[in-house]
């Protein structure tokens, strides 16, 4: 067992996770409960994630809500079952806190779509541009702007810029369009989206819409504006699901990564929950990095305490400010 440890050890970056073979006998469920005791740690899972992870996390919501838990919690070790910017953003917050994330692969097409480097160039380009970056970015951009927002808070965020103040907004164009819409304010974006996002079929969603004349169509706004604009109700991943508990519809097309419909379907079991499908016959309706943590890599990365999140104390601090201004505003907005 030793020898198995130091080889995944040795290559935990080439494959971004231990890998180390586990009894299939072992109850996972019960063994991370007793780590989670034995080490004072808390489990953080996205709403993408797959349901056993989802079952077995101690908080589950979107970026906002992840954000706030991981700035007030009391444990020791965050164990951060999302995708690396949200473990990233937990260690800016809690740098005294151990930040574990199951797989460091686990990564983000929108945030890989701004690369620092090209994103401060842009930014030069509109000296007097106040930044703002949606939270599915990497540390680089978040130092780079001025506050984060997420797709819960974003509108709120906006508002709270006086209106003689031009805006940057980055990286995701489709969720910056849809705010300028609902704002009325004008935006420069940054040309990045999200794979899964992006890949949903108008076409399919329309066809599914006959089939199902009764269900309402519900839409994250990092989707296309042709999508958008057939949607019923626009919102974060945490909006779709609370639309869903007070809606008196029976039956819902759902646009977004499908991770959210296992809590759909825990709230309401009596209600419908139709994935909407991409373009093409895969499944990019799943996130393929999301996707990469699994209960067997939560368990290993809280037993071993690996792979954990570090970064630069300087890149920190930059990153830390527009985070915390974001806080602040949700604050004040009651969010």
């Amino acid at each position: 067992m030793i020898r198995e440890l130091t080889n995944a050890k040795k290559n935990l970056q080439r494959n971004g996770f231990l890998d180390i073979p586990i009894d299939v006998n072992l109850d996972l469920f019960a063994e991370i409960e007793r780590l989670k005791k034995e080490k004072n740690a808390i489990v953080l899972a996205h709403y993408y994630q797959e349901p056993d992870i989802q079952d077995v996390a101690d908080y589950i919501g979107d970026s906002l809500g992840l954000s706030q838990q991981a700035a007030k919690t009391d444990a020791d070790i965050i164990v951060f079952a999302g995708v690396h910017f949200m473990a990233e953003t937990a260690k800016i917050l809690s740098p005294q806190k151990k930040v574990l994330l199951p797989d460091l692969k686990a990564g983000c097409s929108l945030a890989d779509s701004a690369p620092p480097e090209l994103f401060r160039k842009f930014k030069e380009k509109y000296p007097d541009h106040l930044v703002i970056s949606y939270i599915n970015c990497s540390a680089g951009i978040k130092a780079l702007s001025d506050i984060i927002c997420t797709s819960s808070n974003a509108e709120k965020i906006i508002e709270s810029v006086p209106k003689d103040q031009p805006i940057i907004f980055a990286p995701d164009r489709n969720l910056g369009a849809y705010l300028m819409k609902k704002t009325g304010r004008e935006m420069k974006l940054w040309n990045g989206a999200c794979m899964v996002h992006e890949i949903f079929s108008l076409e399919k969603i329309l066809k599914l819409k006959v089939r199902h004349p009764y269900a309402k169509v519900i839409a994250h706004p990092e989707c296309e504006q042709a999508v958008l604009d057939v949607a019923d109700y626009i919102g974060s991943t945490t909006g779709l699901l609370k639309f869903t508990q007070r809606d008196s519809a029976k039956e819902y097309i759902v646009v977004t990564e499908t991770g959210i419909l296992h809590q759909m379907q825990k709230e309401n079991p009596d209600k419908t929950y139709i994935p909407a499908p991409p373009n093409n016959a895969c499944a990019c309706n799943d996130c393929p990095h999301m996707k990469l943590n699994t209960l067997e890599r939560l368990y290993l990365c809280m037993e071993y305490e690996e792979p954990e999140i570090t970064m630069d104390e300087t890149l920190r601090i930059a990153a830390r400010k527009p985070i915390e201004r974001m806080l602040e505003i949700s604050a004040q907005a009651g969010l």
